[in-house]
Formats: structure tokens, sequence, C-alpha cells
């Protein structure tokens, strides 16, 4: 038995959430679901009855851990910000130039662990999974550092 289209849409929910569990994330999820469709189904091979869910999800790991090498040959983030960069600007008003300055500079003042994950996610706008591949650390760590990141910010600019 061939994996059928209509075989494949009915697993769809199933490998989602897998896919999920994996990532963490349901954008990525999805589109890693996606890439494990396109190719399964452009290569079809003959399954035994009940096999076509257990296959599926060893090819979703294999579609994540391309996606996960892919990742850490990008290149990382290097140095620092530069406040003057007109591509970090949102606008041109001077009391938000101040501001935004005042924010820089406390984000300096990070320890480096927490100013590295603030950079990542909230000035280059990395998701969680990114940042956490860039910065070789657990998303997991990436989500309590930038919460900490950010608790200290605010304290330090009230």
């Amino acid at each position: 038995m061939l994996l059928n289209p209509d075989i494949a849409a009915e697993l769809r929910p199933r490998l989602l959430d897998v896919a999920y569990s994996i990532c963490g994330s349901r954008t990525l999820a999805e589109d890693l679901v996606q890439e494990t469709y396109a190719r399964v189904l452009a290569k079809p091979r003959p399954l035994t009855e009940g096999a076509a869910f257990p296959y599926l999800v060893r090819a979703l790991r294999n579609v994540a851990k391309d996606h996960w090498r892919s990742e850490q040959r990008r290149p990382q983030i290097i140095g620092d910000l530069d406040p003057e960069d007109p591509s970090l600007r949102h606008d041109r008003e001077p009391h938000h130039e101040v501001m935004a300055q005042e924010v820089y500079a406390h984000v300096e003042r990070l320890p480096l662990e927490f100013r590295n994950v603030v950079k990542a996610v909230d000035v280059f706008g990395l998701s969680y999974a990114q940042a956490a591949g860039t910065l070789r650390i657990p998303q997991g760590t990436v989500m309590s550092r930038l919460s900490r990141g950010r608790r200290r910010l605010v304290c330090a600019m009230s």
C-alpha cells in the first residue's frame, strides 16, 4: 500500500501535534509538516497496513533535524548594536530618539547572558527557537533569561 493523499490528510492534525512538541512553535510546526508532506508525497514508498503514521513521524524528525542543521549554519549575531543605524529607527521624533538611546544604554549594561537574549529577541526580532539556535542555548533558557532581562530593564528605567 502506498501513502495516498487522503490518508495523509487524515493524519495531518496528529503529525502537526508531534511537530509542535518537537519545536515548540506552531508556525514552525506547520512549516515542518508541510515540508514533510512535500518530501513523502514526492517519492511514494510502499507501506504496510498501519505504518503510515510512524513513517510520517520518522520523516518529520528527519525534516526537523535538517531544519536545525541549516539554522546552525546561519551566521551568528556578533557585535553590539549601533543606535545610529537607520534600520533600527522607527520614527524621527527627538524625544523618541532620546528614549531609544536610553534603552540601548540600559541594554548594554545588562549582564552578558541577559543582554544577548534581549538583543536577539527584542532588537533583532528572532523567535525564541531562532534565538536558542543562534545562541546555542535551550529555548527555555531563552525565555527565562529574556523575562529576567526585561525585568531588569524595567527596574533600571524606572
